[in-house]
């Protein structure tokens, strides 16, 4: 099974019965021979990863939450600065250069075999500048800067609500739900892509807009992002329960990111729309 998180699928971590916590142990999920445990495995003793390399034991749950708001707190952080401090007539070569920098190192960080701390700051760093300028311009659009707030609240409680879905009401991932958010993701993903490259040239679609078209592509995204937290819990869930080594928790952190800021933007967008037709 797959994510339709790039991210995600780098690894094989995050698959059940491939790969291995590190040198001599046990490929995930598979319980091994005295010496040699899968996470997970039944008899397990907590001293079984003892004299494994540093930073080789399992990946736990705590790991991806502590790095997830690591990173995060990165992207708040260097957005509230780029708020407050980017000059009016650098505005615009910020925003370009912001959102150029966290794609470009987006599609590095996803197509990496092993994730770079390092690199997932600075694209949390770049995502953040992004963010900031266009945040501050949506709060000018609408007149209030309070819709910022109302924005982060709703991408928290959307966020929880759907790990809640997911966990309470035993939500199954099948092969078929996987596929279908990846084709729709990627489509939903070139249109966008179209738009922008058309609206260098002067064509407005009215997709990026704040007009009925807008709303539409808006709320599409934020739906699909929803799917997208699910996937993504689903596969973290897995690379936890089958031993994924620590490191893989900046993977599992990097995706979660990448979700929660497209839900945080579609979000926001929404609400614009919505304050800027009353």
């Amino acid at each position: 099974m797959q994510s339709s998180n790039p991210v995600l699928n780098r690894s094989s971590a995050f698959a059940p019965g491939q790969g291995q916590a590190y040198p001599g142990a046990a490929p995930y999920g598979q319980p091994g021979q005295p010496g040699q445990y899968g996470y997970g495995g039944p008899g397990t003793p907590p001293q079984q990863y003892q004299g494994a390399p540093a930073g080789a034991r399992p990946m736990t749950m705590d790991d991806v939450i502590v790095r997830t708001a690591a990173t995060l707190g990165v992207v708040v952080a260097v957005a509230a600065i780029a708020w407050n401090t980017i000059p009016t007539d650098l505005v615009t070569p910020a925003f370009l250069g912001g959102a150029l920098l966290a794609f470009v190192l987006g599609l590095v960080l996803s197509f990496s075999r092993k994730v770079n701390p390092a690199l997932v700051m600075v694209y949390a760093a770049a995502e953040g500048v992004f963010l900031g300028i266009g945040s501050k311009f949506i709060a000018s659009y609408v007149g209030d800067s309070g819709i910022i707030v109302q924005a982060i609240l709703a991408t928290m409680v959307t966020a929880g609500l759907t790990l809640a879905t997911y966990k309470y009401f035993a939500i199954k991932v099948t092969p078929r739900f996987t596929k279908m958010v990846i084709l729709a993701t990627m489509g939903f993903a070139g249109v966008i892509l179209i738009n922008f490259i058309a609206s260098l040239f002067g064509f407005n679609s009215g997709i990026g807009g704040f007009g009925a078209m807008g709303l539409l592509f808006a709320a599409i995204g934020a739906g699909l992002a929803v799917f997208n937290l699910i996937l993504d819990f689903d596969m973290i869930e897995q690379g936890v329960r089958h031993g994924a080594p620590q490191n893989e928790a900046w993977r599992a952190a990097f995706g979660l990111t990448v979700t929660l800021v497209w839900l945080y933007w579609n979000l926001l967008r929404i609400l614009a729309i919505l304050r800027g037709s009353d």
